[in-house]
């Protein structure tokens, strides 16, 4: 398994968000999770990507009881094994695109050499090859959106987590986005999960796990 989830509550003060999900992902899936907003989809993605912790229940990633960590090891881990691509890409603004992607590299304290040529790497799969000295204002949106796919991927996470990584593109740009996704499970081996609105990209995934209510549908 890359993500098991067993019994996970989250609630915010009086509102349970969520109402005991028993979860798993196993390596080189692409799942997606859908359904209306206010199901807690994203505050699942939030747990499985150790940004949020549940009020209670338990919650393995690749192997490691993350809730048992210190916050200190948890943003170790999380930084070295959970990628995460949002809607709106929050890239650098001062830096270029190569830049961008190799901060997550530098952070984990990896060799400036291996995280350059790995950053190199990753955006040439992307496409993105001839836009490396570019600042994020001089890309399109699908070109954002690929440069903080790599940057996700820079330190070779465990697993990919998106949070409506299309919402805000046009369609040409969300189905190549969308077929990203695949690729990068087909030559990383790259385990992903994805909430999101988007039936065709719900549909064309491994599975597809609706929510309802803070709990998953059967």
């Amino acid at each position: 398994m890359m993500i098991q989830a067993k019994n996970i509550h989250k609630s915010f003060g009086t509102l349970e968000v969520l109402k005991g999900i028993d979860l798993i992902i196993k390596p080189r899936e692409v799942v997606s999770i859908v359904g209306p907003s206010g199901a807690g989809k994203t505050t699942l993605l939030q747990i499985m990507g150790t940004l949020s912790r549940p009020t209670s229940g338990e919650i393995e990633i690749d192997g490691i009881a993350v809730d048992r960590l210190s916050d200190r090891e948890l943003s170790r881990f999380r930084n070295r094994k959970i990628g995460f691509v949002f809607q709106f890409h929050h890239l650098l603004p001062e830096f270029t695109a190569f830049e961008n992607v190799c901060i997550p590299g530098y952070i984990a304290q990896r060799e400036r050499k291996e995280v350059e040529n790995r950053a190199q790497e990753l955006l040439v799969m992307l496409g993105m090859e001839h836009r490396l000295t570019h600042k994020p204002a001089e890309l399109s949106g699908g070109e954002q959106q690929r440069v903080a796919i790599a940057r996700a991927l820079i330190n070779s996470p465990a697993v990919l987590l998106a949070d409506e990584p299309s919402g805000n593109l046009d369609t040409k740009n969300r189905e190549e986005i969308h077929q990203l996704f695949f690729t990068l499970r087909d030559t990383l081996g790259q385990t992903v999960v994805i909430v999101t609105h988007d039936e065709q990209l719900a549909e064309m995934s491994d599975r597809k796990i609706q929510m309802v209510d803070g709990v998953i549908h059967p």
